[in-house]
């Protein structure tokens, strides 16, 4: 990695994301991080965000943007009030069709603008939902696409792709021992509901949503590997 360069995150105030700034910030030079106001259900991760910026990278340039259209356009439990459930596809309806597409778009446009050509995004195909725009192909293809249509060389990063949430956490230890495992555990935001009013073991939320359900699963598989 070069550490002359400089970096934009694509920063949510998830388990994920949050990792992914401790991994940009001990391989890039500048690290600059950008979020998206989409509407979500679980709005709480907005204030985690804030909270783990402070804490994580608390002089960093930020960048907080408005895509309403995605909760205009889709029918998801994401960003409406329904039961979490299986579709007819396949997909979960947490699946927020073209989400991170118009999220890498956006960071693209942000990165033309800064002169910056390196993105990181927390996405992984390994320990998922099933999510097509969390895959490796996917966002290789992108990363052409933006090249070829923007005239610059984008390169997305995805320290997560390969690895499952367990080895996410090792990771996390990894970058930043117990000081950053912790401030992930307390402050990142995951479920899909927007609780957050009981610390578990890993963390706050509902403990019963698919989102809670995986962090807790790989939480205990990293804990039970290094005990």
């Amino acid at each position: 990695m070069n550490n002359n360069k400089s970096v934009i995150v694509l920063f949510s105030g998830g388990q994920d994301s949050a990792t992914c700034l401790a991994w940009a910030l001990q391989n890039f030079k500048q690290v600059m991080t950008v979020g998206f106001d989409y509407g979500q259900i679980h709005r709480v991760e907005l204030e985690c965000r804030q909270t783990l910026l402070n804490k994580l990278h608390p002089d960093g340039e930020d960048h907080l943007l408005n895509l309403p259209i995605l909760s205009e356009l889709s029918q998801s439990a994401m960003t409406h009030d329904m039961e979490i459930r299986l579709q007819e596809n396949g997909l979960p309806n947490t699946f927020v069709p073209a989400r991170n597409i118009m999220f890498l778009t956006a960071a693209a446009m942000l990165a033309y603008r800064q002169g910056v050509s390196d993105l990181v995004i927390g996405v992984c195909e390994t320990d998922y939902s099933g999510y097509p725009d969390c895959r490796h192909e996917f966002v290789r293809s992108m990363q052409t696409s933006l090249s070829e249509g923007m005239g610059i060389p984008i390169t997305i990063h995805t320290p997560l792709m390969f690895i499952n949430k367990a080895e996410t956490w090792t990771l996390a230890d990894d970058l930043g021992g117990d000081e950053l495992v912790d401030v992930i555990r307390e402050h990142s935001h995951t479920c899909y509901l927007g609780e957050r009013g009981q610390l578990h073991d890993w963390g706050y939320g509902c403990g019963t949503c698919p989102a809670c359900e995986l962090r807790e699963r790989g939480y205990t598989q990293w804990v039970n590997s290094v005990s």
